[in-house]
């Protein structure tokens, strides 16, 4: 059979609930004030750790300190050699080659070679043509007359 709406909510159903702006308000003050609480001592721990390290640095014997040194100096030593050794094998290279250095970047002997057969393979096929000077170079126009005179003189020279 066909049920009938009497127009009122069945039993089971809550009406819903509105919020003033008051209510959210007082809602989201709450939970930032928990919120807060969480972290309030939050500086005091921050202060404490960097008490912590302070008391560590100064706990390290001189012993570590010194090894500490030590290794920060031989780092960079063997950096420092390494970058002789490159440098060497290219001022090697450039010496056999006739190809400045400075264009070299590989860090191996076999590396700084290939650059340098390609560096010169493409000079020479890029070697401009020198232009060929049929009078040695030597002035042979004179400044005298007035333009139009030069002209007629360079003219006639052509020939």
């Amino acid at each position: 059979m066909a049920e009938i709406n009497t127009g009122t909510p069945a039993p089971d159903t809550q009406p819903e609930k509105t919020f003033t702006q008051e209510d959210v308000n007082k809602i989201v003050g709450d939970r930032i004030a928990r919120e807060r609480e969480k972290f309030a001592d939050y500086e005091a721990i921050k202060a404490k750790a960097e008490k912590l390290d302070e008391m560590e640095e100064a706990s390290k014997t001189e012993l570590q300190k010194a090894l500490e040194k030590v290794t920060a100096l031989q780092t960079e030593l063997d950096g420092m050699k390494t970058a002789e050794q490159i440098r060497t094998i290219r001022d090697e290279v450039a010496k056999e080659t006739g190809v400045p250095s400075n264009l070299l970047t590989a860090d191996t002997k076999e590396g700084c070679e290939e650059q340098a057969k390609a560096i010169k393979a493409y000079t020479e096929s890029n070697r401009p043509g020198y232009p060929s000077v049929r009078d040695s170079g030597e002035a042979t126009t004179s400044t005298k007359g007035t333009t139009k005179e030069q002209f007629e003189d360079w003219v006639k020279n052509l020939g």
